[in-house]
């Protein structure tokens, strides 16, 4: 498994002064196997914990010595703790004194190793029952496999390849092949249904049976909604499960609480798309008004859209079959439901995921006339960047167009199932009693190069 937080491992391991470490989100997004195979690669002994096992060890870190602490985890590791060795907390948030004990490893026994990881453990977090050890710790975010990763992972190793050495703008005398683009564009079709859930990955890999792929989306969305009561012991279980097969049926769309349920009230179903949020099931995208950097300064916090977990789950829970993605053409593949814009707001969470600001935003102006909305707008290369989802001419992209004349931003991107191209927009907008011109440079993505967007909007905006 290609995972990219690996790199991430090794610049901890390796960096003066390293704190202890929490690896966070959402079950099965495959945190422990991580861990192992990080502490495989680097050659190191694992000391695994699981307190969710072990919940008696609850007191033992409560007394806050790091010694004793280490003197007992050798006798329920599953393999005793050498000098080259990593210690593995695995479901930490079972035992919220642990998370406050990372503090004295810091600070008493700098020299060892120590990963901490749970599903649940922003619940824990918030909690709060025990002082949270601020400034003594890391985080690293962690979600669904990458379509890059997937690509590896399923034996496409060449064109995960491609897709990392991928230059823009290209050489005059060098082309995307209509092959690799064809082929990229048919696996993003597989990675639709399949997702990047790492048991679903290695399934497909294994077997390519979609039928088994299906019977593990089954089961995880089985075992999230089995978690409901973990998180939220005193809501209405009915309720927690028809907010969250809204919120996968319907991301990319703003929410209207009364659509997800007319008979509670709105601050009921908000509290409830939080613990849904705070378990890393769903993602906010608020609207931000835009009207600089940084663009959360002026968030209005109750107007949001959602993105789900994974795309295949969400298809999962959609009903939407295999035999739906395989028909769609390369404008259908963009433009049919919302699959596209979760496949790319799914992706554009690592983007942003290490910045102290990790919201995603959008930008709506609704009214009477003249509504218009932009289905993301990231800062990239220090600039104000709108991101439109959307198959066709460039002429069909009112709303970015609204934006542009408004916001005057100095590149606009648009992705959809077409090679990479830019070109110069010049059209009319009409704003209250008058017409405006306006002209800027459009520069369209395929899809599956989301995950290089930092680098070849810095390398657009440099050619300039």
């Amino acid at each position: 498994m290609d995972r990219h937080q690996l790199t991430e491992l090794r610049n901890w391991l390796d960096a003066p002064g390293r704190k202890p470490l929490i690896i966070r989100g959402a079950r099965q997004v495959g945190k422990s196997t991580l861990v192992e195979l990080f502490a495989k690669a680097e050659e190191r002994d694992l000391s695994v914990v699981n307190l969710e096992r072990h919940r008696d060890l609850a007191e033992v870190f409560a007394s806050n010595d790091p010694a004793a602490i280490l003197n007992l985890i050798d006798t329920v590791a599953e393999a005793p703790l050498s000098d080259r060795g990593i210690l593995f907390l695995d479901e930490i948030q079972s035992a919220p004194p642990a998370i406050a004990a990372l503090r004295y490893f810091f600070e008493e026994l700098p020299g060892q190793p120590v990963i901490a990881a749970g599903s649940l453990v922003d619940f824990a977090l918030a909690d709060r029952p025990y002082p949270i050890p601020v400034g003594r710790v890391e985080y690293l975010n962690m979600g669904p496999m990458t379509f890059t990763e997937f690509l590896a992972a399923t034996h496409n190793v060449g064109l995960a390849a491609f897709i990392h050495a991928f230059e823009w703008p290209p050489r005059m005398d060098v082309s995307v092949p209509s092959a690799i683009h064809e082929r990229l564009l048919a696996q993003l079709r597989v990675y639709q249904f399949v997702g990047g859930m790492p048991e679903a990955v290695r399934v497909y890999a294994d077997s390519a049976s979609l039928q088994a792929v299906n019977n593990v989306h089954t089961g995880i969305i089985d075992t999230y909604r089995d978690d409901f009561p973990k998180y939220a012991p005193r809501r209405d279980m009915t309720r927690m499960l028809r907010v969250f097969n809204f919120a996968a049926r319907q991301p990319g769309r703003k929410v209207k609480y009364s659509n997800v349920s007319p008979d509670d009230q709105s601050a009921t179903i908000r509290h409830d798309i939080d613990l849904l949020a705070m378990a890393r099931v769903v993602a906010k995208v608020t609207h931000s008004a835009c009207s600089g950097l940084p663009l959360q300064a002026d968030l209005k916090d109750n107007v949001f859209k959602l993105v789900f977990l994974d795309v295949g789950l969400m298809n999962a829970i959609c009903g939407v079959g295999w035999e739906t993605l395989a028909r769609r053409s390369g404008t259908e593949l963009v433009n049919a439901g919302t699959t596209a814009e979760q496949f790319i707001g799914q992706h554009l969470q690592y983007l942003v995921a290490h910045r102290p600001n990790r919201e995603l935003t959008y930008w709506l102006r609704e009214g009477r006339a003249n509504n218009a909305e932009v289905d993301y707008v990231l800062e990239l290369a220090g600039e104000m960047i709108p991101l439109e989802v959307k198959a066709g001419r460039a002429g069909a992209l009112k709303s970015l167009h609204q934006f542009m004349a408004e916001k005057r931003a100095p590149l606009a991107v648009r992705f959809d199932a077409s090679p990479a191209s830019v070109q110069e927009v010049e059209t009319e907008v009409r704003s209250k009693d008058r017409t405006q011109r306006v002209r800027y440079r459009l520069l369209s993505l395929p899809l599956y190069l989301v995950e290089r967007l930092p680098d070849l909007v810095a390398a657009e905006l440099a050619s300039v």
